[in-house]
């Protein structure tokens, strides 16, 4: 075959800067809220890069610097944001797939699935195709006319568990803001290396991207954003001379990575997590049982349960998604079943 001709280097594209107006929609909300959901078209967006661009002073509000992510704009108010070059462009549209979905619950508001490990929750650059999004879409092909799939919370690809999808901005908006204000609960469930003690607590250390490696998070008492994980223990084993411990967790934020950083930085690494993990299988006298907690492929994480006030009717739902065959092999291996 002829050799093609080889593409031309593209100058690198130049920041942009985005104004908006807000609306009666925005007024009180959450200013990192208001952006995520007025800057939608923008490739790669999420909640913590908009928490980055505002703590970088990227944000101006009626033309003066705004540092904090929970300040409230009033309607009317004149927000600028500043776009790094790599997000400046528009978003290419996510293609409806094929592909089968663990529905949980389905209404005409909102719909609630069970995420399998190993499956990215929105298209990127990496992953363009074969995605949560791409078979919502296709779920979706025929719903009323303004309906649309979105993602209320996401879930990292080799995280499995309880994910809720509104069905138009106006519920989105809703559920959001249900989540973070304290009124909707998520609870995940680990296995750590390590014998948590106290049994019970809070672990609250800020959490920024890390300046080497901008696919990672570090925890700190200073620096970074407010994070806040409330955990309980609910078994553990001896495990000589590690030790291994079940453990829920409960997000009072919503931070990149911040259950396999919290516990980490506390000193209780997950099982298989292949970013913030520690080979401390090694360390476990019981040649079988290290074998399989090496052998594990993913974080032992599972998003379990999750709670919140129906945006329509007020109807307080909780909803809880099974244990995946690996999660529960694992604890039974272990010993450290719920059952």
């Amino acid at each position: 075959m002829p050799r093609k001709p080889e593409a031309q280097s593209a100058e690198p594209a130049s920041p942009s800067t985005r104004t908006i107006t807000a609306d009666r929609g925005d007024a009180n909300v959450r200013l990192d809220l208001v952006l995520c959901r007025r800057l939608a078209d923008v490739p790669r967006l999420t909640r913590t890069r908009v928490q980055a661009w505002i703590e970088e002073g990227r944000v101006l509000m009626n033309g003066m610097p705004v540092r904090r992510a929970s300040t409230r704009p009033s309607s009317g108010s004149e927000i600028s944001v500043l776009l790094p070059s790599d997000v400046s462009g528009p978003r290419t549209p996510v293609s409806a797939e094929p592909a089968d979905l663990e529905i949980i619950f389905e209404d005409e508001d909102l719909l609630v699935i069970n995420k399998p490990a190993g499956v990215v929750m929105h298209p990127t650059y990496r992953h363009s195709d074969g995605t949560i999004m791409n078979a919502l879409m296709w779920h979706a092909r025929g719903w009323p006319e303004g309906s649309r799939p979105s993602l209320v919370q996401r879930l990292d690809k080799l995280t499995s568990g309880v994910v809720v999808v509104a069905k138009t901005s106006a519920v989105h908006r809703t559920l959001q803001r249900s989540l973070v204000s304290g009124r909707g609960e998520k609870d995940y469930l680990a296995v750590v290396y390590g014998r948590i003690s106290p049994a019970r607590g809070a672990i609250d250390l800020r959490l920024a991207r890390d300046r080497k490696d901008r696919r990672r998070v570090v925890a700190s008492a200073t620096h970074g954003v407010v994070s806040l994980t409330n955990y309980e223990r609910l078994a553990h084993v001896k495990a000589p001379s590690t030790g291994l411990s079940l453990v829920r967790c409960r997000l009072q934020t919503g931070r990149m990575h911040q259950i396999r950083v919290h516990l980490s930085a506390a000193g209780w690494p997950i099982v298989g997590d292949p970013a913030y993990g520690q080979p401390k299988w090694r360390e476990v006298a019981d040649l079988q049982l290290a074998s399989r907690l090496r052998e594990f492929p993913r974080q032992a994480l599972h998003a379990w349960r999750l709670a919140f006030t129906h945006p329509a009717d007020q109807r307080r739902m909780q909803f809880e998604a099974p244990l995946p065959e690996d999660f529960q092999a694992l604890l039974t291996a272990t010993g450290l079943d719920l059952a």
